[in-house]
């Protein structure tokens, strides 16, 4: 973990990275999105705890993220219970949506659950968004802290899954004492288990 000691700097590390990764995935046609999308999502089928989970936290995409709509049908015809996030000044609610057509815009333009909360109690896996990963879990965000104050709040024994694009993968992401790690982080080309590094998925 970073030394909180020097904020400028690891804050100034942080924008540098935020600044590459997103030139990084924005160099991506569409075509090349929804076929990495598509890789990313038949990974994530594959995996025992996506496959053994009651409830999924999901996100909807924005124009330059990895895409899980197609994950959507296949796990409700599983009967399995997905959620969406939806911003409340400082938090993310969690809203149970079996349609991402049921969704509306948002916070910053993201699409967005309405309907009563869930606790995050009941979530077994949690499919997270983000800027940057590395192989051991680092996870760097918007920067609005959003994901780290809700991934601290999900049980222990659910297992985090960072969701990102093989471009977006650096050595090391630098981190802060509250920023929250994730278990595996899935790319269009490996898996990655924060305690053993890359492997095939």
């Amino acid at each position: 973990m970073e030394d909180a000691r020097a904020p400028d700097s690891l804050a100034a590390r942080k924008r540098s990275l935020r600044a590459s990764a997103r030139a990084a995935r924005r160099s991506f046609t569409a075509p090349e999105r929804q076929q990495a999308s598509a890789a990313i999502v038949a990974r994530l089928q594959q995996l025992p705890d996506v496959r053994n989970a009651v409830t999924i936290l999901l996100y909807a995409a924005n124009p330059t993220e990895v895409d899980l709509a197609a994950l959507v049908r296949p796990l409700r015809r599983r009967g399995v219970r997905t959620l969406f996030p939806r911003v409340d000044g400082a938090h993310l609610d969690l809203v149970a949506a079996a349609d991402l057509r049921t969704l509306e815009l948002g916070y910053r333009g993201i699409r967005e659950p309405s309907g009563p909360r869930v606790g995050p109690e009941v979530v077994d896996v949690a499919l997270v968004p983000g800027v940057a990963f590395d192989p051991l879990g680092g996870r760097l965000g918007q920067g609005g802290g959003h994901y780290d104050r809700l991934l601290a709040r999900l049980p222990g024994a659910c297992v985090r899954i960072g969701v990102c694009f093989a471009c977006q993968m650096v050595p090391r992401v630098p981190r802060a004492p509250h920023d929250e790690a994730v278990d595996l982080v899935v790319t269009e080309h490996a898996l990655y288990r924060a305690d053993q590094g890359p492997s095939p998925a």
